[in-house]
């Protein structure tokens, strides 16, 4: 399950995050809510964690923002503030969740089960090309019956090809799903990842038409 931590506390996300890669959650780490929404919007997250008071804007602001997005994506609230009144407001403006801190982690592990839980139920998303298939509920790859190890920009790049099967995506829309993970981008990164992925997948998979793009599942 790919979780997206909201937490402008850099102490408490680099903490969080080892702590759940180490449950075995796959963990974006950002700490601002323009980030945060730059994610939702762009890539597959399946729960947010969101701090309320963050640096840019209110977390309150950015669960608002989710929701109109996507009413559906799991939020569980992290905050220090403990009135039932506080709890209530966010329950209320679409969190699934609530947690004060301090809190304990099997608390929060626990309630991300909860969450996983309820997605195992969700109706089928995968999506099939040419022997390959992308489950995002389990944020997976397989090829035959062989699952297939990929980065997280592997995955997102590969991701959206398959999501526009049958189409050709430029190199600027390859570009803006890499941006999404926050880091800045050589010049060949969109070809690095390419050639990594047709070597997991074969040199046939991904088609490029010089000039247009790249695609998969093309005549």
């Amino acid at each position: 399950m790919r979780v997206l931590l909201v937490e402008d506390d850099l102490s408490i996300s680099r903490s969080l995050e080892k702590a759940l890669s180490n449950e075995g959650f796959t963990v974006d780490a950002v700490n601002t809510g323009e980030a945060a929404l730059f994610l939702v919007t762009r890539t597959s997250v399946d729960v947010v964690i969101l701090d309320i008071g963050l640096p840019d804007m209110d977390g309150l602001s950015v669960l608002k923002k989710i929701r109109e997005h996507n009413k559906s994506l799991p939020v569980i609230l992290l905050t220090a503030r403990d009135r039932i009144e506080d709890k209530v407001d966010g329950l209320d403006r679409g969190a699934d969740d609530y947690l004060t801190k301090p809190f304990e982690l099997p608390e929060l592990v626990a309630r991300l089960r909860v969450v996983s839980r309820r997605l195992s139920v969700r109706p089928e998303s995968r999506i099939q090309v040419n022997g390959v298939t992308l489950d995002p509920t389990a944020n997976t790859i397989s090829f035959g019956d062989r699952r297939i190890d990929v980065s997280g920009k592997e995955y997102s790049v590969l991701m959206t090809l398959m999501e526009n099967k049958g189409r050709l995506l430029s190199r600027d829309k390859m570009e803006a799903k890499l941006y999404a993970w926050g880091e800045e981008l050589s010049s060949n990164a969109v070809e690095v990842h390419i050639h990594n992925l047709r070597k997991k997948l074969g040199k046939d998979f991904i088609k490029t038409v010089r000039g247009v793009g790249y695609g998969v599942g093309l005549e």
